[in-house]
């Protein structure tokens, strides 16, 4: 089990955890992801690893609460366990000196977006960065990612900070501006990244996205993220995350994304009515901790 020991309210509904995880803190590596599972009958989730800390052995994730089980994780606090944290999992993102790298994040698919611009500034690029939300709450790791880009820019739909406008808006009056972009990195929403790619298709710009929301198991068993890329069948999570934002079937990945959608509103209703069940059996997690403490983080 895996010890949560410190949380963070980053926006409405977003929420950082640290997670005490030493072997996955010691080999994670910029776009890869681990499987998390609360409870000995919760379902597995994939999350992109924000950041690690080998020396604490600590991981960092970031939560958007939209689902049952997101939604009983940020209900969680220092202190608590979850069951299951398995990874590092899925393809690291490559990592060379391009010149001048784009990075789009759009809401949580910040918190993927971070690690990947800090290793591309360490590899010596100019890293340009534009973060999109819906308002000005939603904004999340503002000042981690300014930290390691040359410029950031913040765009929101409503205007009420940054300026006024979606990513691919930004985009476009970079991609004038700029003498050259030799890598757009996008990580968001799909509908977000089929725009990003339509922004550099007519460019020729090299352009990736992540398609991590998809998965389901994670290592290539149970065919829940297979997608169309150039017309072949992939593996979200064994073949990417990453992927060529221009070879991506985004009708594909739309209709496959939405495939669990009823049967998630359905375990979200349930939730609601009665998360009694839920939270008791993570509070049974931490009881038995307390009597059988080997069994904490038991990815040693």
């Amino acid at each position: 089990m895996f010890e949560i020991v410190d949380t963070r309210w980053l926006a409405e509904n977003v929420k950082r955890f640290e997670l005490r995880a030493p072997r996955v803190a010691a080999k994670q590596q910029p776009g890869q992801f681990v499987i998390v599972r609360v409870h000995d009958h919760g379902e597995r989730i994939p999350l992109t690893i924000a950041a690690s800390d080998p020396n604490a052995g600590t991981i960092t994730l970031v939560v958007q609460g939209i689902g049952k089980t997101t939604r009983l994780i940020n209900s969680l606090e220092a202190g608590h366990f979850l069951l299951d944290v398995v990874g590092p999992l899925g393809n690291p993102s490559e990592i060379r000196e391009y010149g001048t790298v784009v990075i789009i994040g759009g809401g949580v698919g910040t918190a993927i977006a971070w690690p990947t611009a800090r290793a591309l500034k360490k590899a010596g690029n100019r890293v340009l960065t534009i973060l999109g939300a819906r308002n000005k709450r939603l904004v999340i790791l503002e000042t981690e990612l300014r930290a390691v880009s040359d410029e950031l820019f913040v765009t929101t739909d409503d205007g009420s900070y940054g300026q006024r406008g979606l990513v691919t808006d930004k985009l476009q009056e970079l991609i004038r501006e700029e003498e050259r972009v030799d890598l757009v990195l996008a990580i968001g929403p799909i509908p977000m990244m089929r725009g990003v790619a339509e922004v550099t298709r007519p460019h020729g710009i090299p352009t990736t996205v992540s398609l991590n929301s998809i998965m389901v198991d994670g290592t290539g068993m149970c065919g829940g993220c297979r997608v169309l890329v150039g017309g072949e069948a992939k593996f979200a999570c064994v073949d990417g995350p990453e992927f060529d934002a221009h070879q991506v079937d985004y009708d594909v990945l739309a209709q496959r994304n939405a495939m669990y959608r009823a049967a998630e509103r359905d375990a979200l209703e349930r939730f609601q009515q009665d998360p009694q069940q839920d939270k008791e059996r993570v509070e049974d997690q931490c009881r038995l901790i307390k009597q059988h403490p080997e069994l904490e983080t038991n990815d040693q």
